[in-house]
């Protein structure tokens, strides 16, 4: 038999679920509880995340340490002239000053200096008879004139001292031509001292050279000059390269440096250094790839020393674009879009192609372009 109902719950209207055993033993889960409030307040702090929190957009690139000023890279120290390496002054690692001779080179025949002197003393005997007999003929064609002009001499006579004083000037040219080409040996030969072309340290010596013959234009020594300009060359996609404009911040990681990076909350970063863009290549290197070179930033700190950052190291970086929100920059790259274009700073009225005005937020400067330009994302002239 069923059991006997309340009668106030049956005037009330209301059924007295204790009196259903099994259903009053039935409960939620805790888990399940707690994971509904979980979700109750995930979901807002999601969206609030997704629409509120903003993010800069960067455009990343990989590289590594270079020296702005050519003379400052690593430079190859060649031989002069042709011969041997008779004697190293220098090892690997020495430091070295400009000036300070690296290695010593000898030609196969050790008499060739003694008789390139004596055919320079012999050729400047044939200069000086030159122009004793130069002398000389010039007298005879003014004594033969002085004949002639009286009639006592024949004009033959005449003209044949004229040729003579020819001749004996262009054998003299030929001579001095001559003495020109052993001095030029002389000097080169006599430059067989190999010297340091500036303050650095020696890298490495390419010691197979000291046993075999060389050539002038030889490498004999790798050296790495000091105090070198150090700048970054970034590698960057195509795609952000034609956003990217002189002057804006970059953040770096240079390899090896303890870092915690957040490329789109620079402040909360750590381990992480400053740079601004320097310059960027018209064109592109054989990779595809656009070569953009970065400077340290003025007033922030200095970017490590050249004992733990040296030259050639790996460097990861990225270049602060625009401030967008989170939602926005997860859409963005789930449809693989390109980077935010320059907000645009107030055009006026606008007339067939009138000029139009973008501001770029990292850099601070506003970009002037034409219509179209700031319409389809181009960049214009900066002013």
């Amino acid at each position: 038999m069923a059991p006997a109902e309340n009668p106030l719950a049956i005037r009330s209207g209301h059924h007295d679920l204790t009196a259903f055993r099994t259903l009053s033993t039935l409960k939620v889960p805790r888990t399940t509880r707690t994971l509904g409030r979980m979700i109750a307040v995930t979901i807002p702090l999601l969206l609030v995340l997704l629409f509120l929190v903003k993010w800069v957009q960067t455009a990343p690139g990989r590289g590594e340490v270079i020296a702005l000023n050519p003379e400052d890279r690593v430079q190859l120290v060649t031989a002069l002239v042709p011969g041997r390496v008779e004697r190293w002054y220098v090892s690997d690692g020495q430091q070295v000053k400009k000036g300070d001779p690296i290695a010593r080179i000898i030609d196969n025949d050790p008499n060739l200096l003694r008789s390139l002197a004596a055919e320079r003393d012999q050729v400047n005997a044939q200069i000086s008879a030159a122009e004793q007999a130069m002398t000389t003929a010039r007298l005879d064609v003014n004594r033969f004139s002085q004949l002639y002009a009286e009639g006592l001499a024949a004009r033959r006579d005449f003209e044949s001292a004229q040729i003579k004083v020819a001749e004996l000037n262009a054998k003299l040219a030929e001579t001095r031509a001559k003495l020109n080409k052993v001095d030029i040996a002389l000097s080169r030969q006599s430059a067989q001292l190999v010297t340091a072309p500036r303050d650095g340290r020696i890298q490495s010596l390419n010691t197979a050279a000291g046993g075999t013959l060389v050539s002038a234009g030889d490498m004999l020594a790798t050296l790495a000059p000091d105090n070198a300009r150090r700048v970054v060359e970034l590698m960057v996609d195509g795609r952000d390269v034609a956003l990217v404009r002189k002057g804006q911040p970059v953040r770096l990681h240079f390899e090896g440096w303890p870092a915690i990076q957040f490329s789109g909350w620079p402040s909360v970063a750590q381990g992480m250094f400053d740079g601004r863009v320097l310059a960027i290549d018209p064109s592109a290197q054989t990779n595809g790839l656009f070569r953009v070179l970065v400077e340290p930033m003025p007033g922030k700190p200095a970017w490590p020393d050249e004992n733990y950052i040296r030259l050639s190291s790996k460097v990861r970086g990225w270049i602060q674009m625009e401030t967008v929100t989170i939602g926005y920059e997860l859409w963005r790259q789930l449809n693989d879009f390109p980077l935010e274009f320059p907000t645009p700073v107030d055009p006026g009225p606008r007339k067939g192609t009138a000029n139009k005005a973008l501001y770029d937020k990292s850099s601070g400067k506003a970009v002037k372009s034409n219509g179209y330009d700031s319409e389809y994302g181009g960049s214009g002239d900066e002013k």
